[in-house]
């Protein structure tokens, strides 16, 4: 009660001296240095966030604390952000979180709509990063009864509705409800290779030693989505964009930053998904990605708009945009306010707190306050700076989609084989790469929904923690709780709604025909 009574007494006075703290001229200097790195970063696929916070800690050994955040932070804000270009551009995600982004904005590209694609991705990621901020700095007064009052049972319940959204990530069409949902329990029956999280049994390893943590995410996604854009790309032997001329690629950058303002409220509760989801302990930028992608298939009023998605709706781009953005910010509720990290993003942050000799919990809500503050400044202004620098860029940027595929594609297969390979360099991650590829040209070339599956695999290890955890603490009296039971009606409201909306939509028309 002290800390809260604290908190609302120097709220204001703290909020502008976060501000202060940030625009020293040293504390600017180096978050101008984290966003150039964290540029660069997100451009190149399959580094990840967390390897390049990783890469940077020792050089924070000698800052001071808010020069230290300003430029970790500083470079993890904008990483998601330029994460998106690669996606756009060549159909490879620049990061395991910017998948969804693929679904419309590299139809897009195909399309001449580059430029347009990427002014949506890069405003509504602007305006995600703003709302994340703005629900850091609100939250911290009140956090801590809110984030204490989810247990494991809980957390489960948001995994589940997590999956429900597979209905709106499937195939349209006669079986594709079905087919969605094959895909998905094929996705979430690989994520369970490797060793049992509560018994230490292996699972499905056939005695390779590779196998004993399960399939690694980013060959998997590289291969899913990378590789058949790259055979494609070699089977119509033209550009990315076909044969459209070069001049008018970029020009369409201000349509997609007008496509953002005119589905603002789409771009606002996508950024809320996002904010939502990245509270939760090990969910994330990819799982905030996908629910926002079905959340922006679940708006399209009729089946033909519904249709549409995956062929290059600029809404498929403004969801995933907002909200891979907005969960950073809510990330950092749980990693300051007691010291338990939302993500490995975050675990990382959190050792550079430590190092800098910081500790979360009271004493940054209390003592550090204006420091506290200062992060969400950061994650604000870093992609408040960062965005109209891409922009800047982005006729250059879209004229790459106009380079003959010939030229492009050994680079591409190189990106896709080290970004595979990470920081492990397993001969094993370029394996999976390889046979993700060819199942993931399998699904193109058949229609299956890559999305459905994806979710699955990233969902399934965490649903397999989180039940676990419950009934070894609970029992199975963790069903009763109040909070499972709300989430479970969100969860079947969710399932329920394409089928709602599709009888609704069904009626109506014949109405209209009598």
């Amino acid at each position: 009660m002290y800390v809260l009574a604290h908190l609302e007494g120097d709220m204001l006075d703290s909020l502008i001296g976060g501000l202060l703290l940030l625009l020293q001229w040293k504390s600017f200097l180096h978050m101008l240095i984290g966003i150039f790195i964290g540029f660069w970063v997100g451009i190149l696929p399959g580094i990840g966030g967390g390897t390049a916070l990783a890469l940077m800690l020792p050089f924070v050994y000698k800052m001071a604390p808010q020069e230290g955040i300003s430029f970790l932070l500083g470079m993890h804000s904008v990483i998601a952000t330029t994460g998106d270009i690669t996606s756009v551009l060549f159909g490879i995600p620049g990061e395991p979180t910017t998948v969804a982004t693929i679904m419309d904005g590299y139809p897009m590209a195909k399309k001449g709509e580059a430029g347009r694609a990427l002014g949506a991705t890069l405003m509504s990621s602007l305006v995600g990063a703003v709302v994340g901020a703005a629900v850091l700095a609100g939250a911290i007064p009140v956090v801590r009864p809110v984030v204490l009052a989810l247990g494991s049972p809980e957390m489960l319940m948001v995994i589940v509705i997590g999956l429900t959204f597979i209905s709106s990530l499937s195939g349209r069409g006669k079986h594709g409800l079905f087919i969605g949902w094959l895909a998905g329990g094929v996705g979430f029956l690989c994520s369970m290779i490797g060793e049992d999280p509560q018994t230490g049994i292996l699972r499905f390893t056939f005695g390779s030693l590779y196998l004993f943590n399960g399939i690694p995410l980013v060959p998997v996604i590289l291969g899913l989505f990378a590789i058949p854009e790259v055979v494609d790309l070699k089977v119509r032997g033209t550009a990315i964009a076909g044969d459209l001329p070069p001049g008018n690629l970029g020009k369409g950058a201000m349509e997609g930053v007008r496509d953002t303002f005119r589905h603002f409220w789409l771009t606002v509760r996508c950024s809320l998904i996002g904010c939502w989801i990245g509270l939760f302990l090990g969910l994330g930028g990819a799982v905030s990605q996908w629910v926002s992608y079905a959340h922006a298939v679940q708006s399209a009023k009729t089946p033909e708009e519904r249709a549409g998605f995956g062929k290059g709706d600029v809404r498929g781009v403004i969801g995933p945009g907002a909200a891979n953005n907005s969960k950073e910010g809510s990330g950092l509720i749980p990693t300051v306010a007691f010291g338990i990290p939302a993500s490995s993003g975050m675990a990382i942050l959190l050792g550079g707190l430590l190092i800098m000799g910081l500790v979360p919990g009271p004493e940054m809500l209390a003592k550090n306050l204006p420091l506290t503050f200062s992060m969400a400044w950061t994650i604000a202004l870093a992609n408040i700076i960062c965005v109209p620098a891409s922009l800047l860029f982005i006729n250059q940027l879209a004229r790459l989609t106009t380079v003959r595929g010939s030229l492009l594609i050994p680079v591409i297969v190189v990106l896709c084989f080290l970004g595979a390979s990470g920081t492990n360099i397993l001969i094993g991650d370029l394996v999976v790469l390889v046979i993700s590829g060819g199942v993931g040209y399998l699904m193109v070339r058949f229609g299956l929904p890559r999305p459905p599956f994806v979710m699955g695999f990233i969902l399934g290890n965490l649903a397999e923690s989180y039940l676990g955890l419950s009934n070894s603490i609970y029992g199975f009296s963790w069903v009763y709780r109040p909070g499972v039971i709300i989430l479970f009606c969100v969860a079947l409201g969710v399932s329920l709604y394409p089928f709602l909306i599709g009888k609704k939509i069904a009626g109506a028309k014949e109405l209209k025909e009598t």
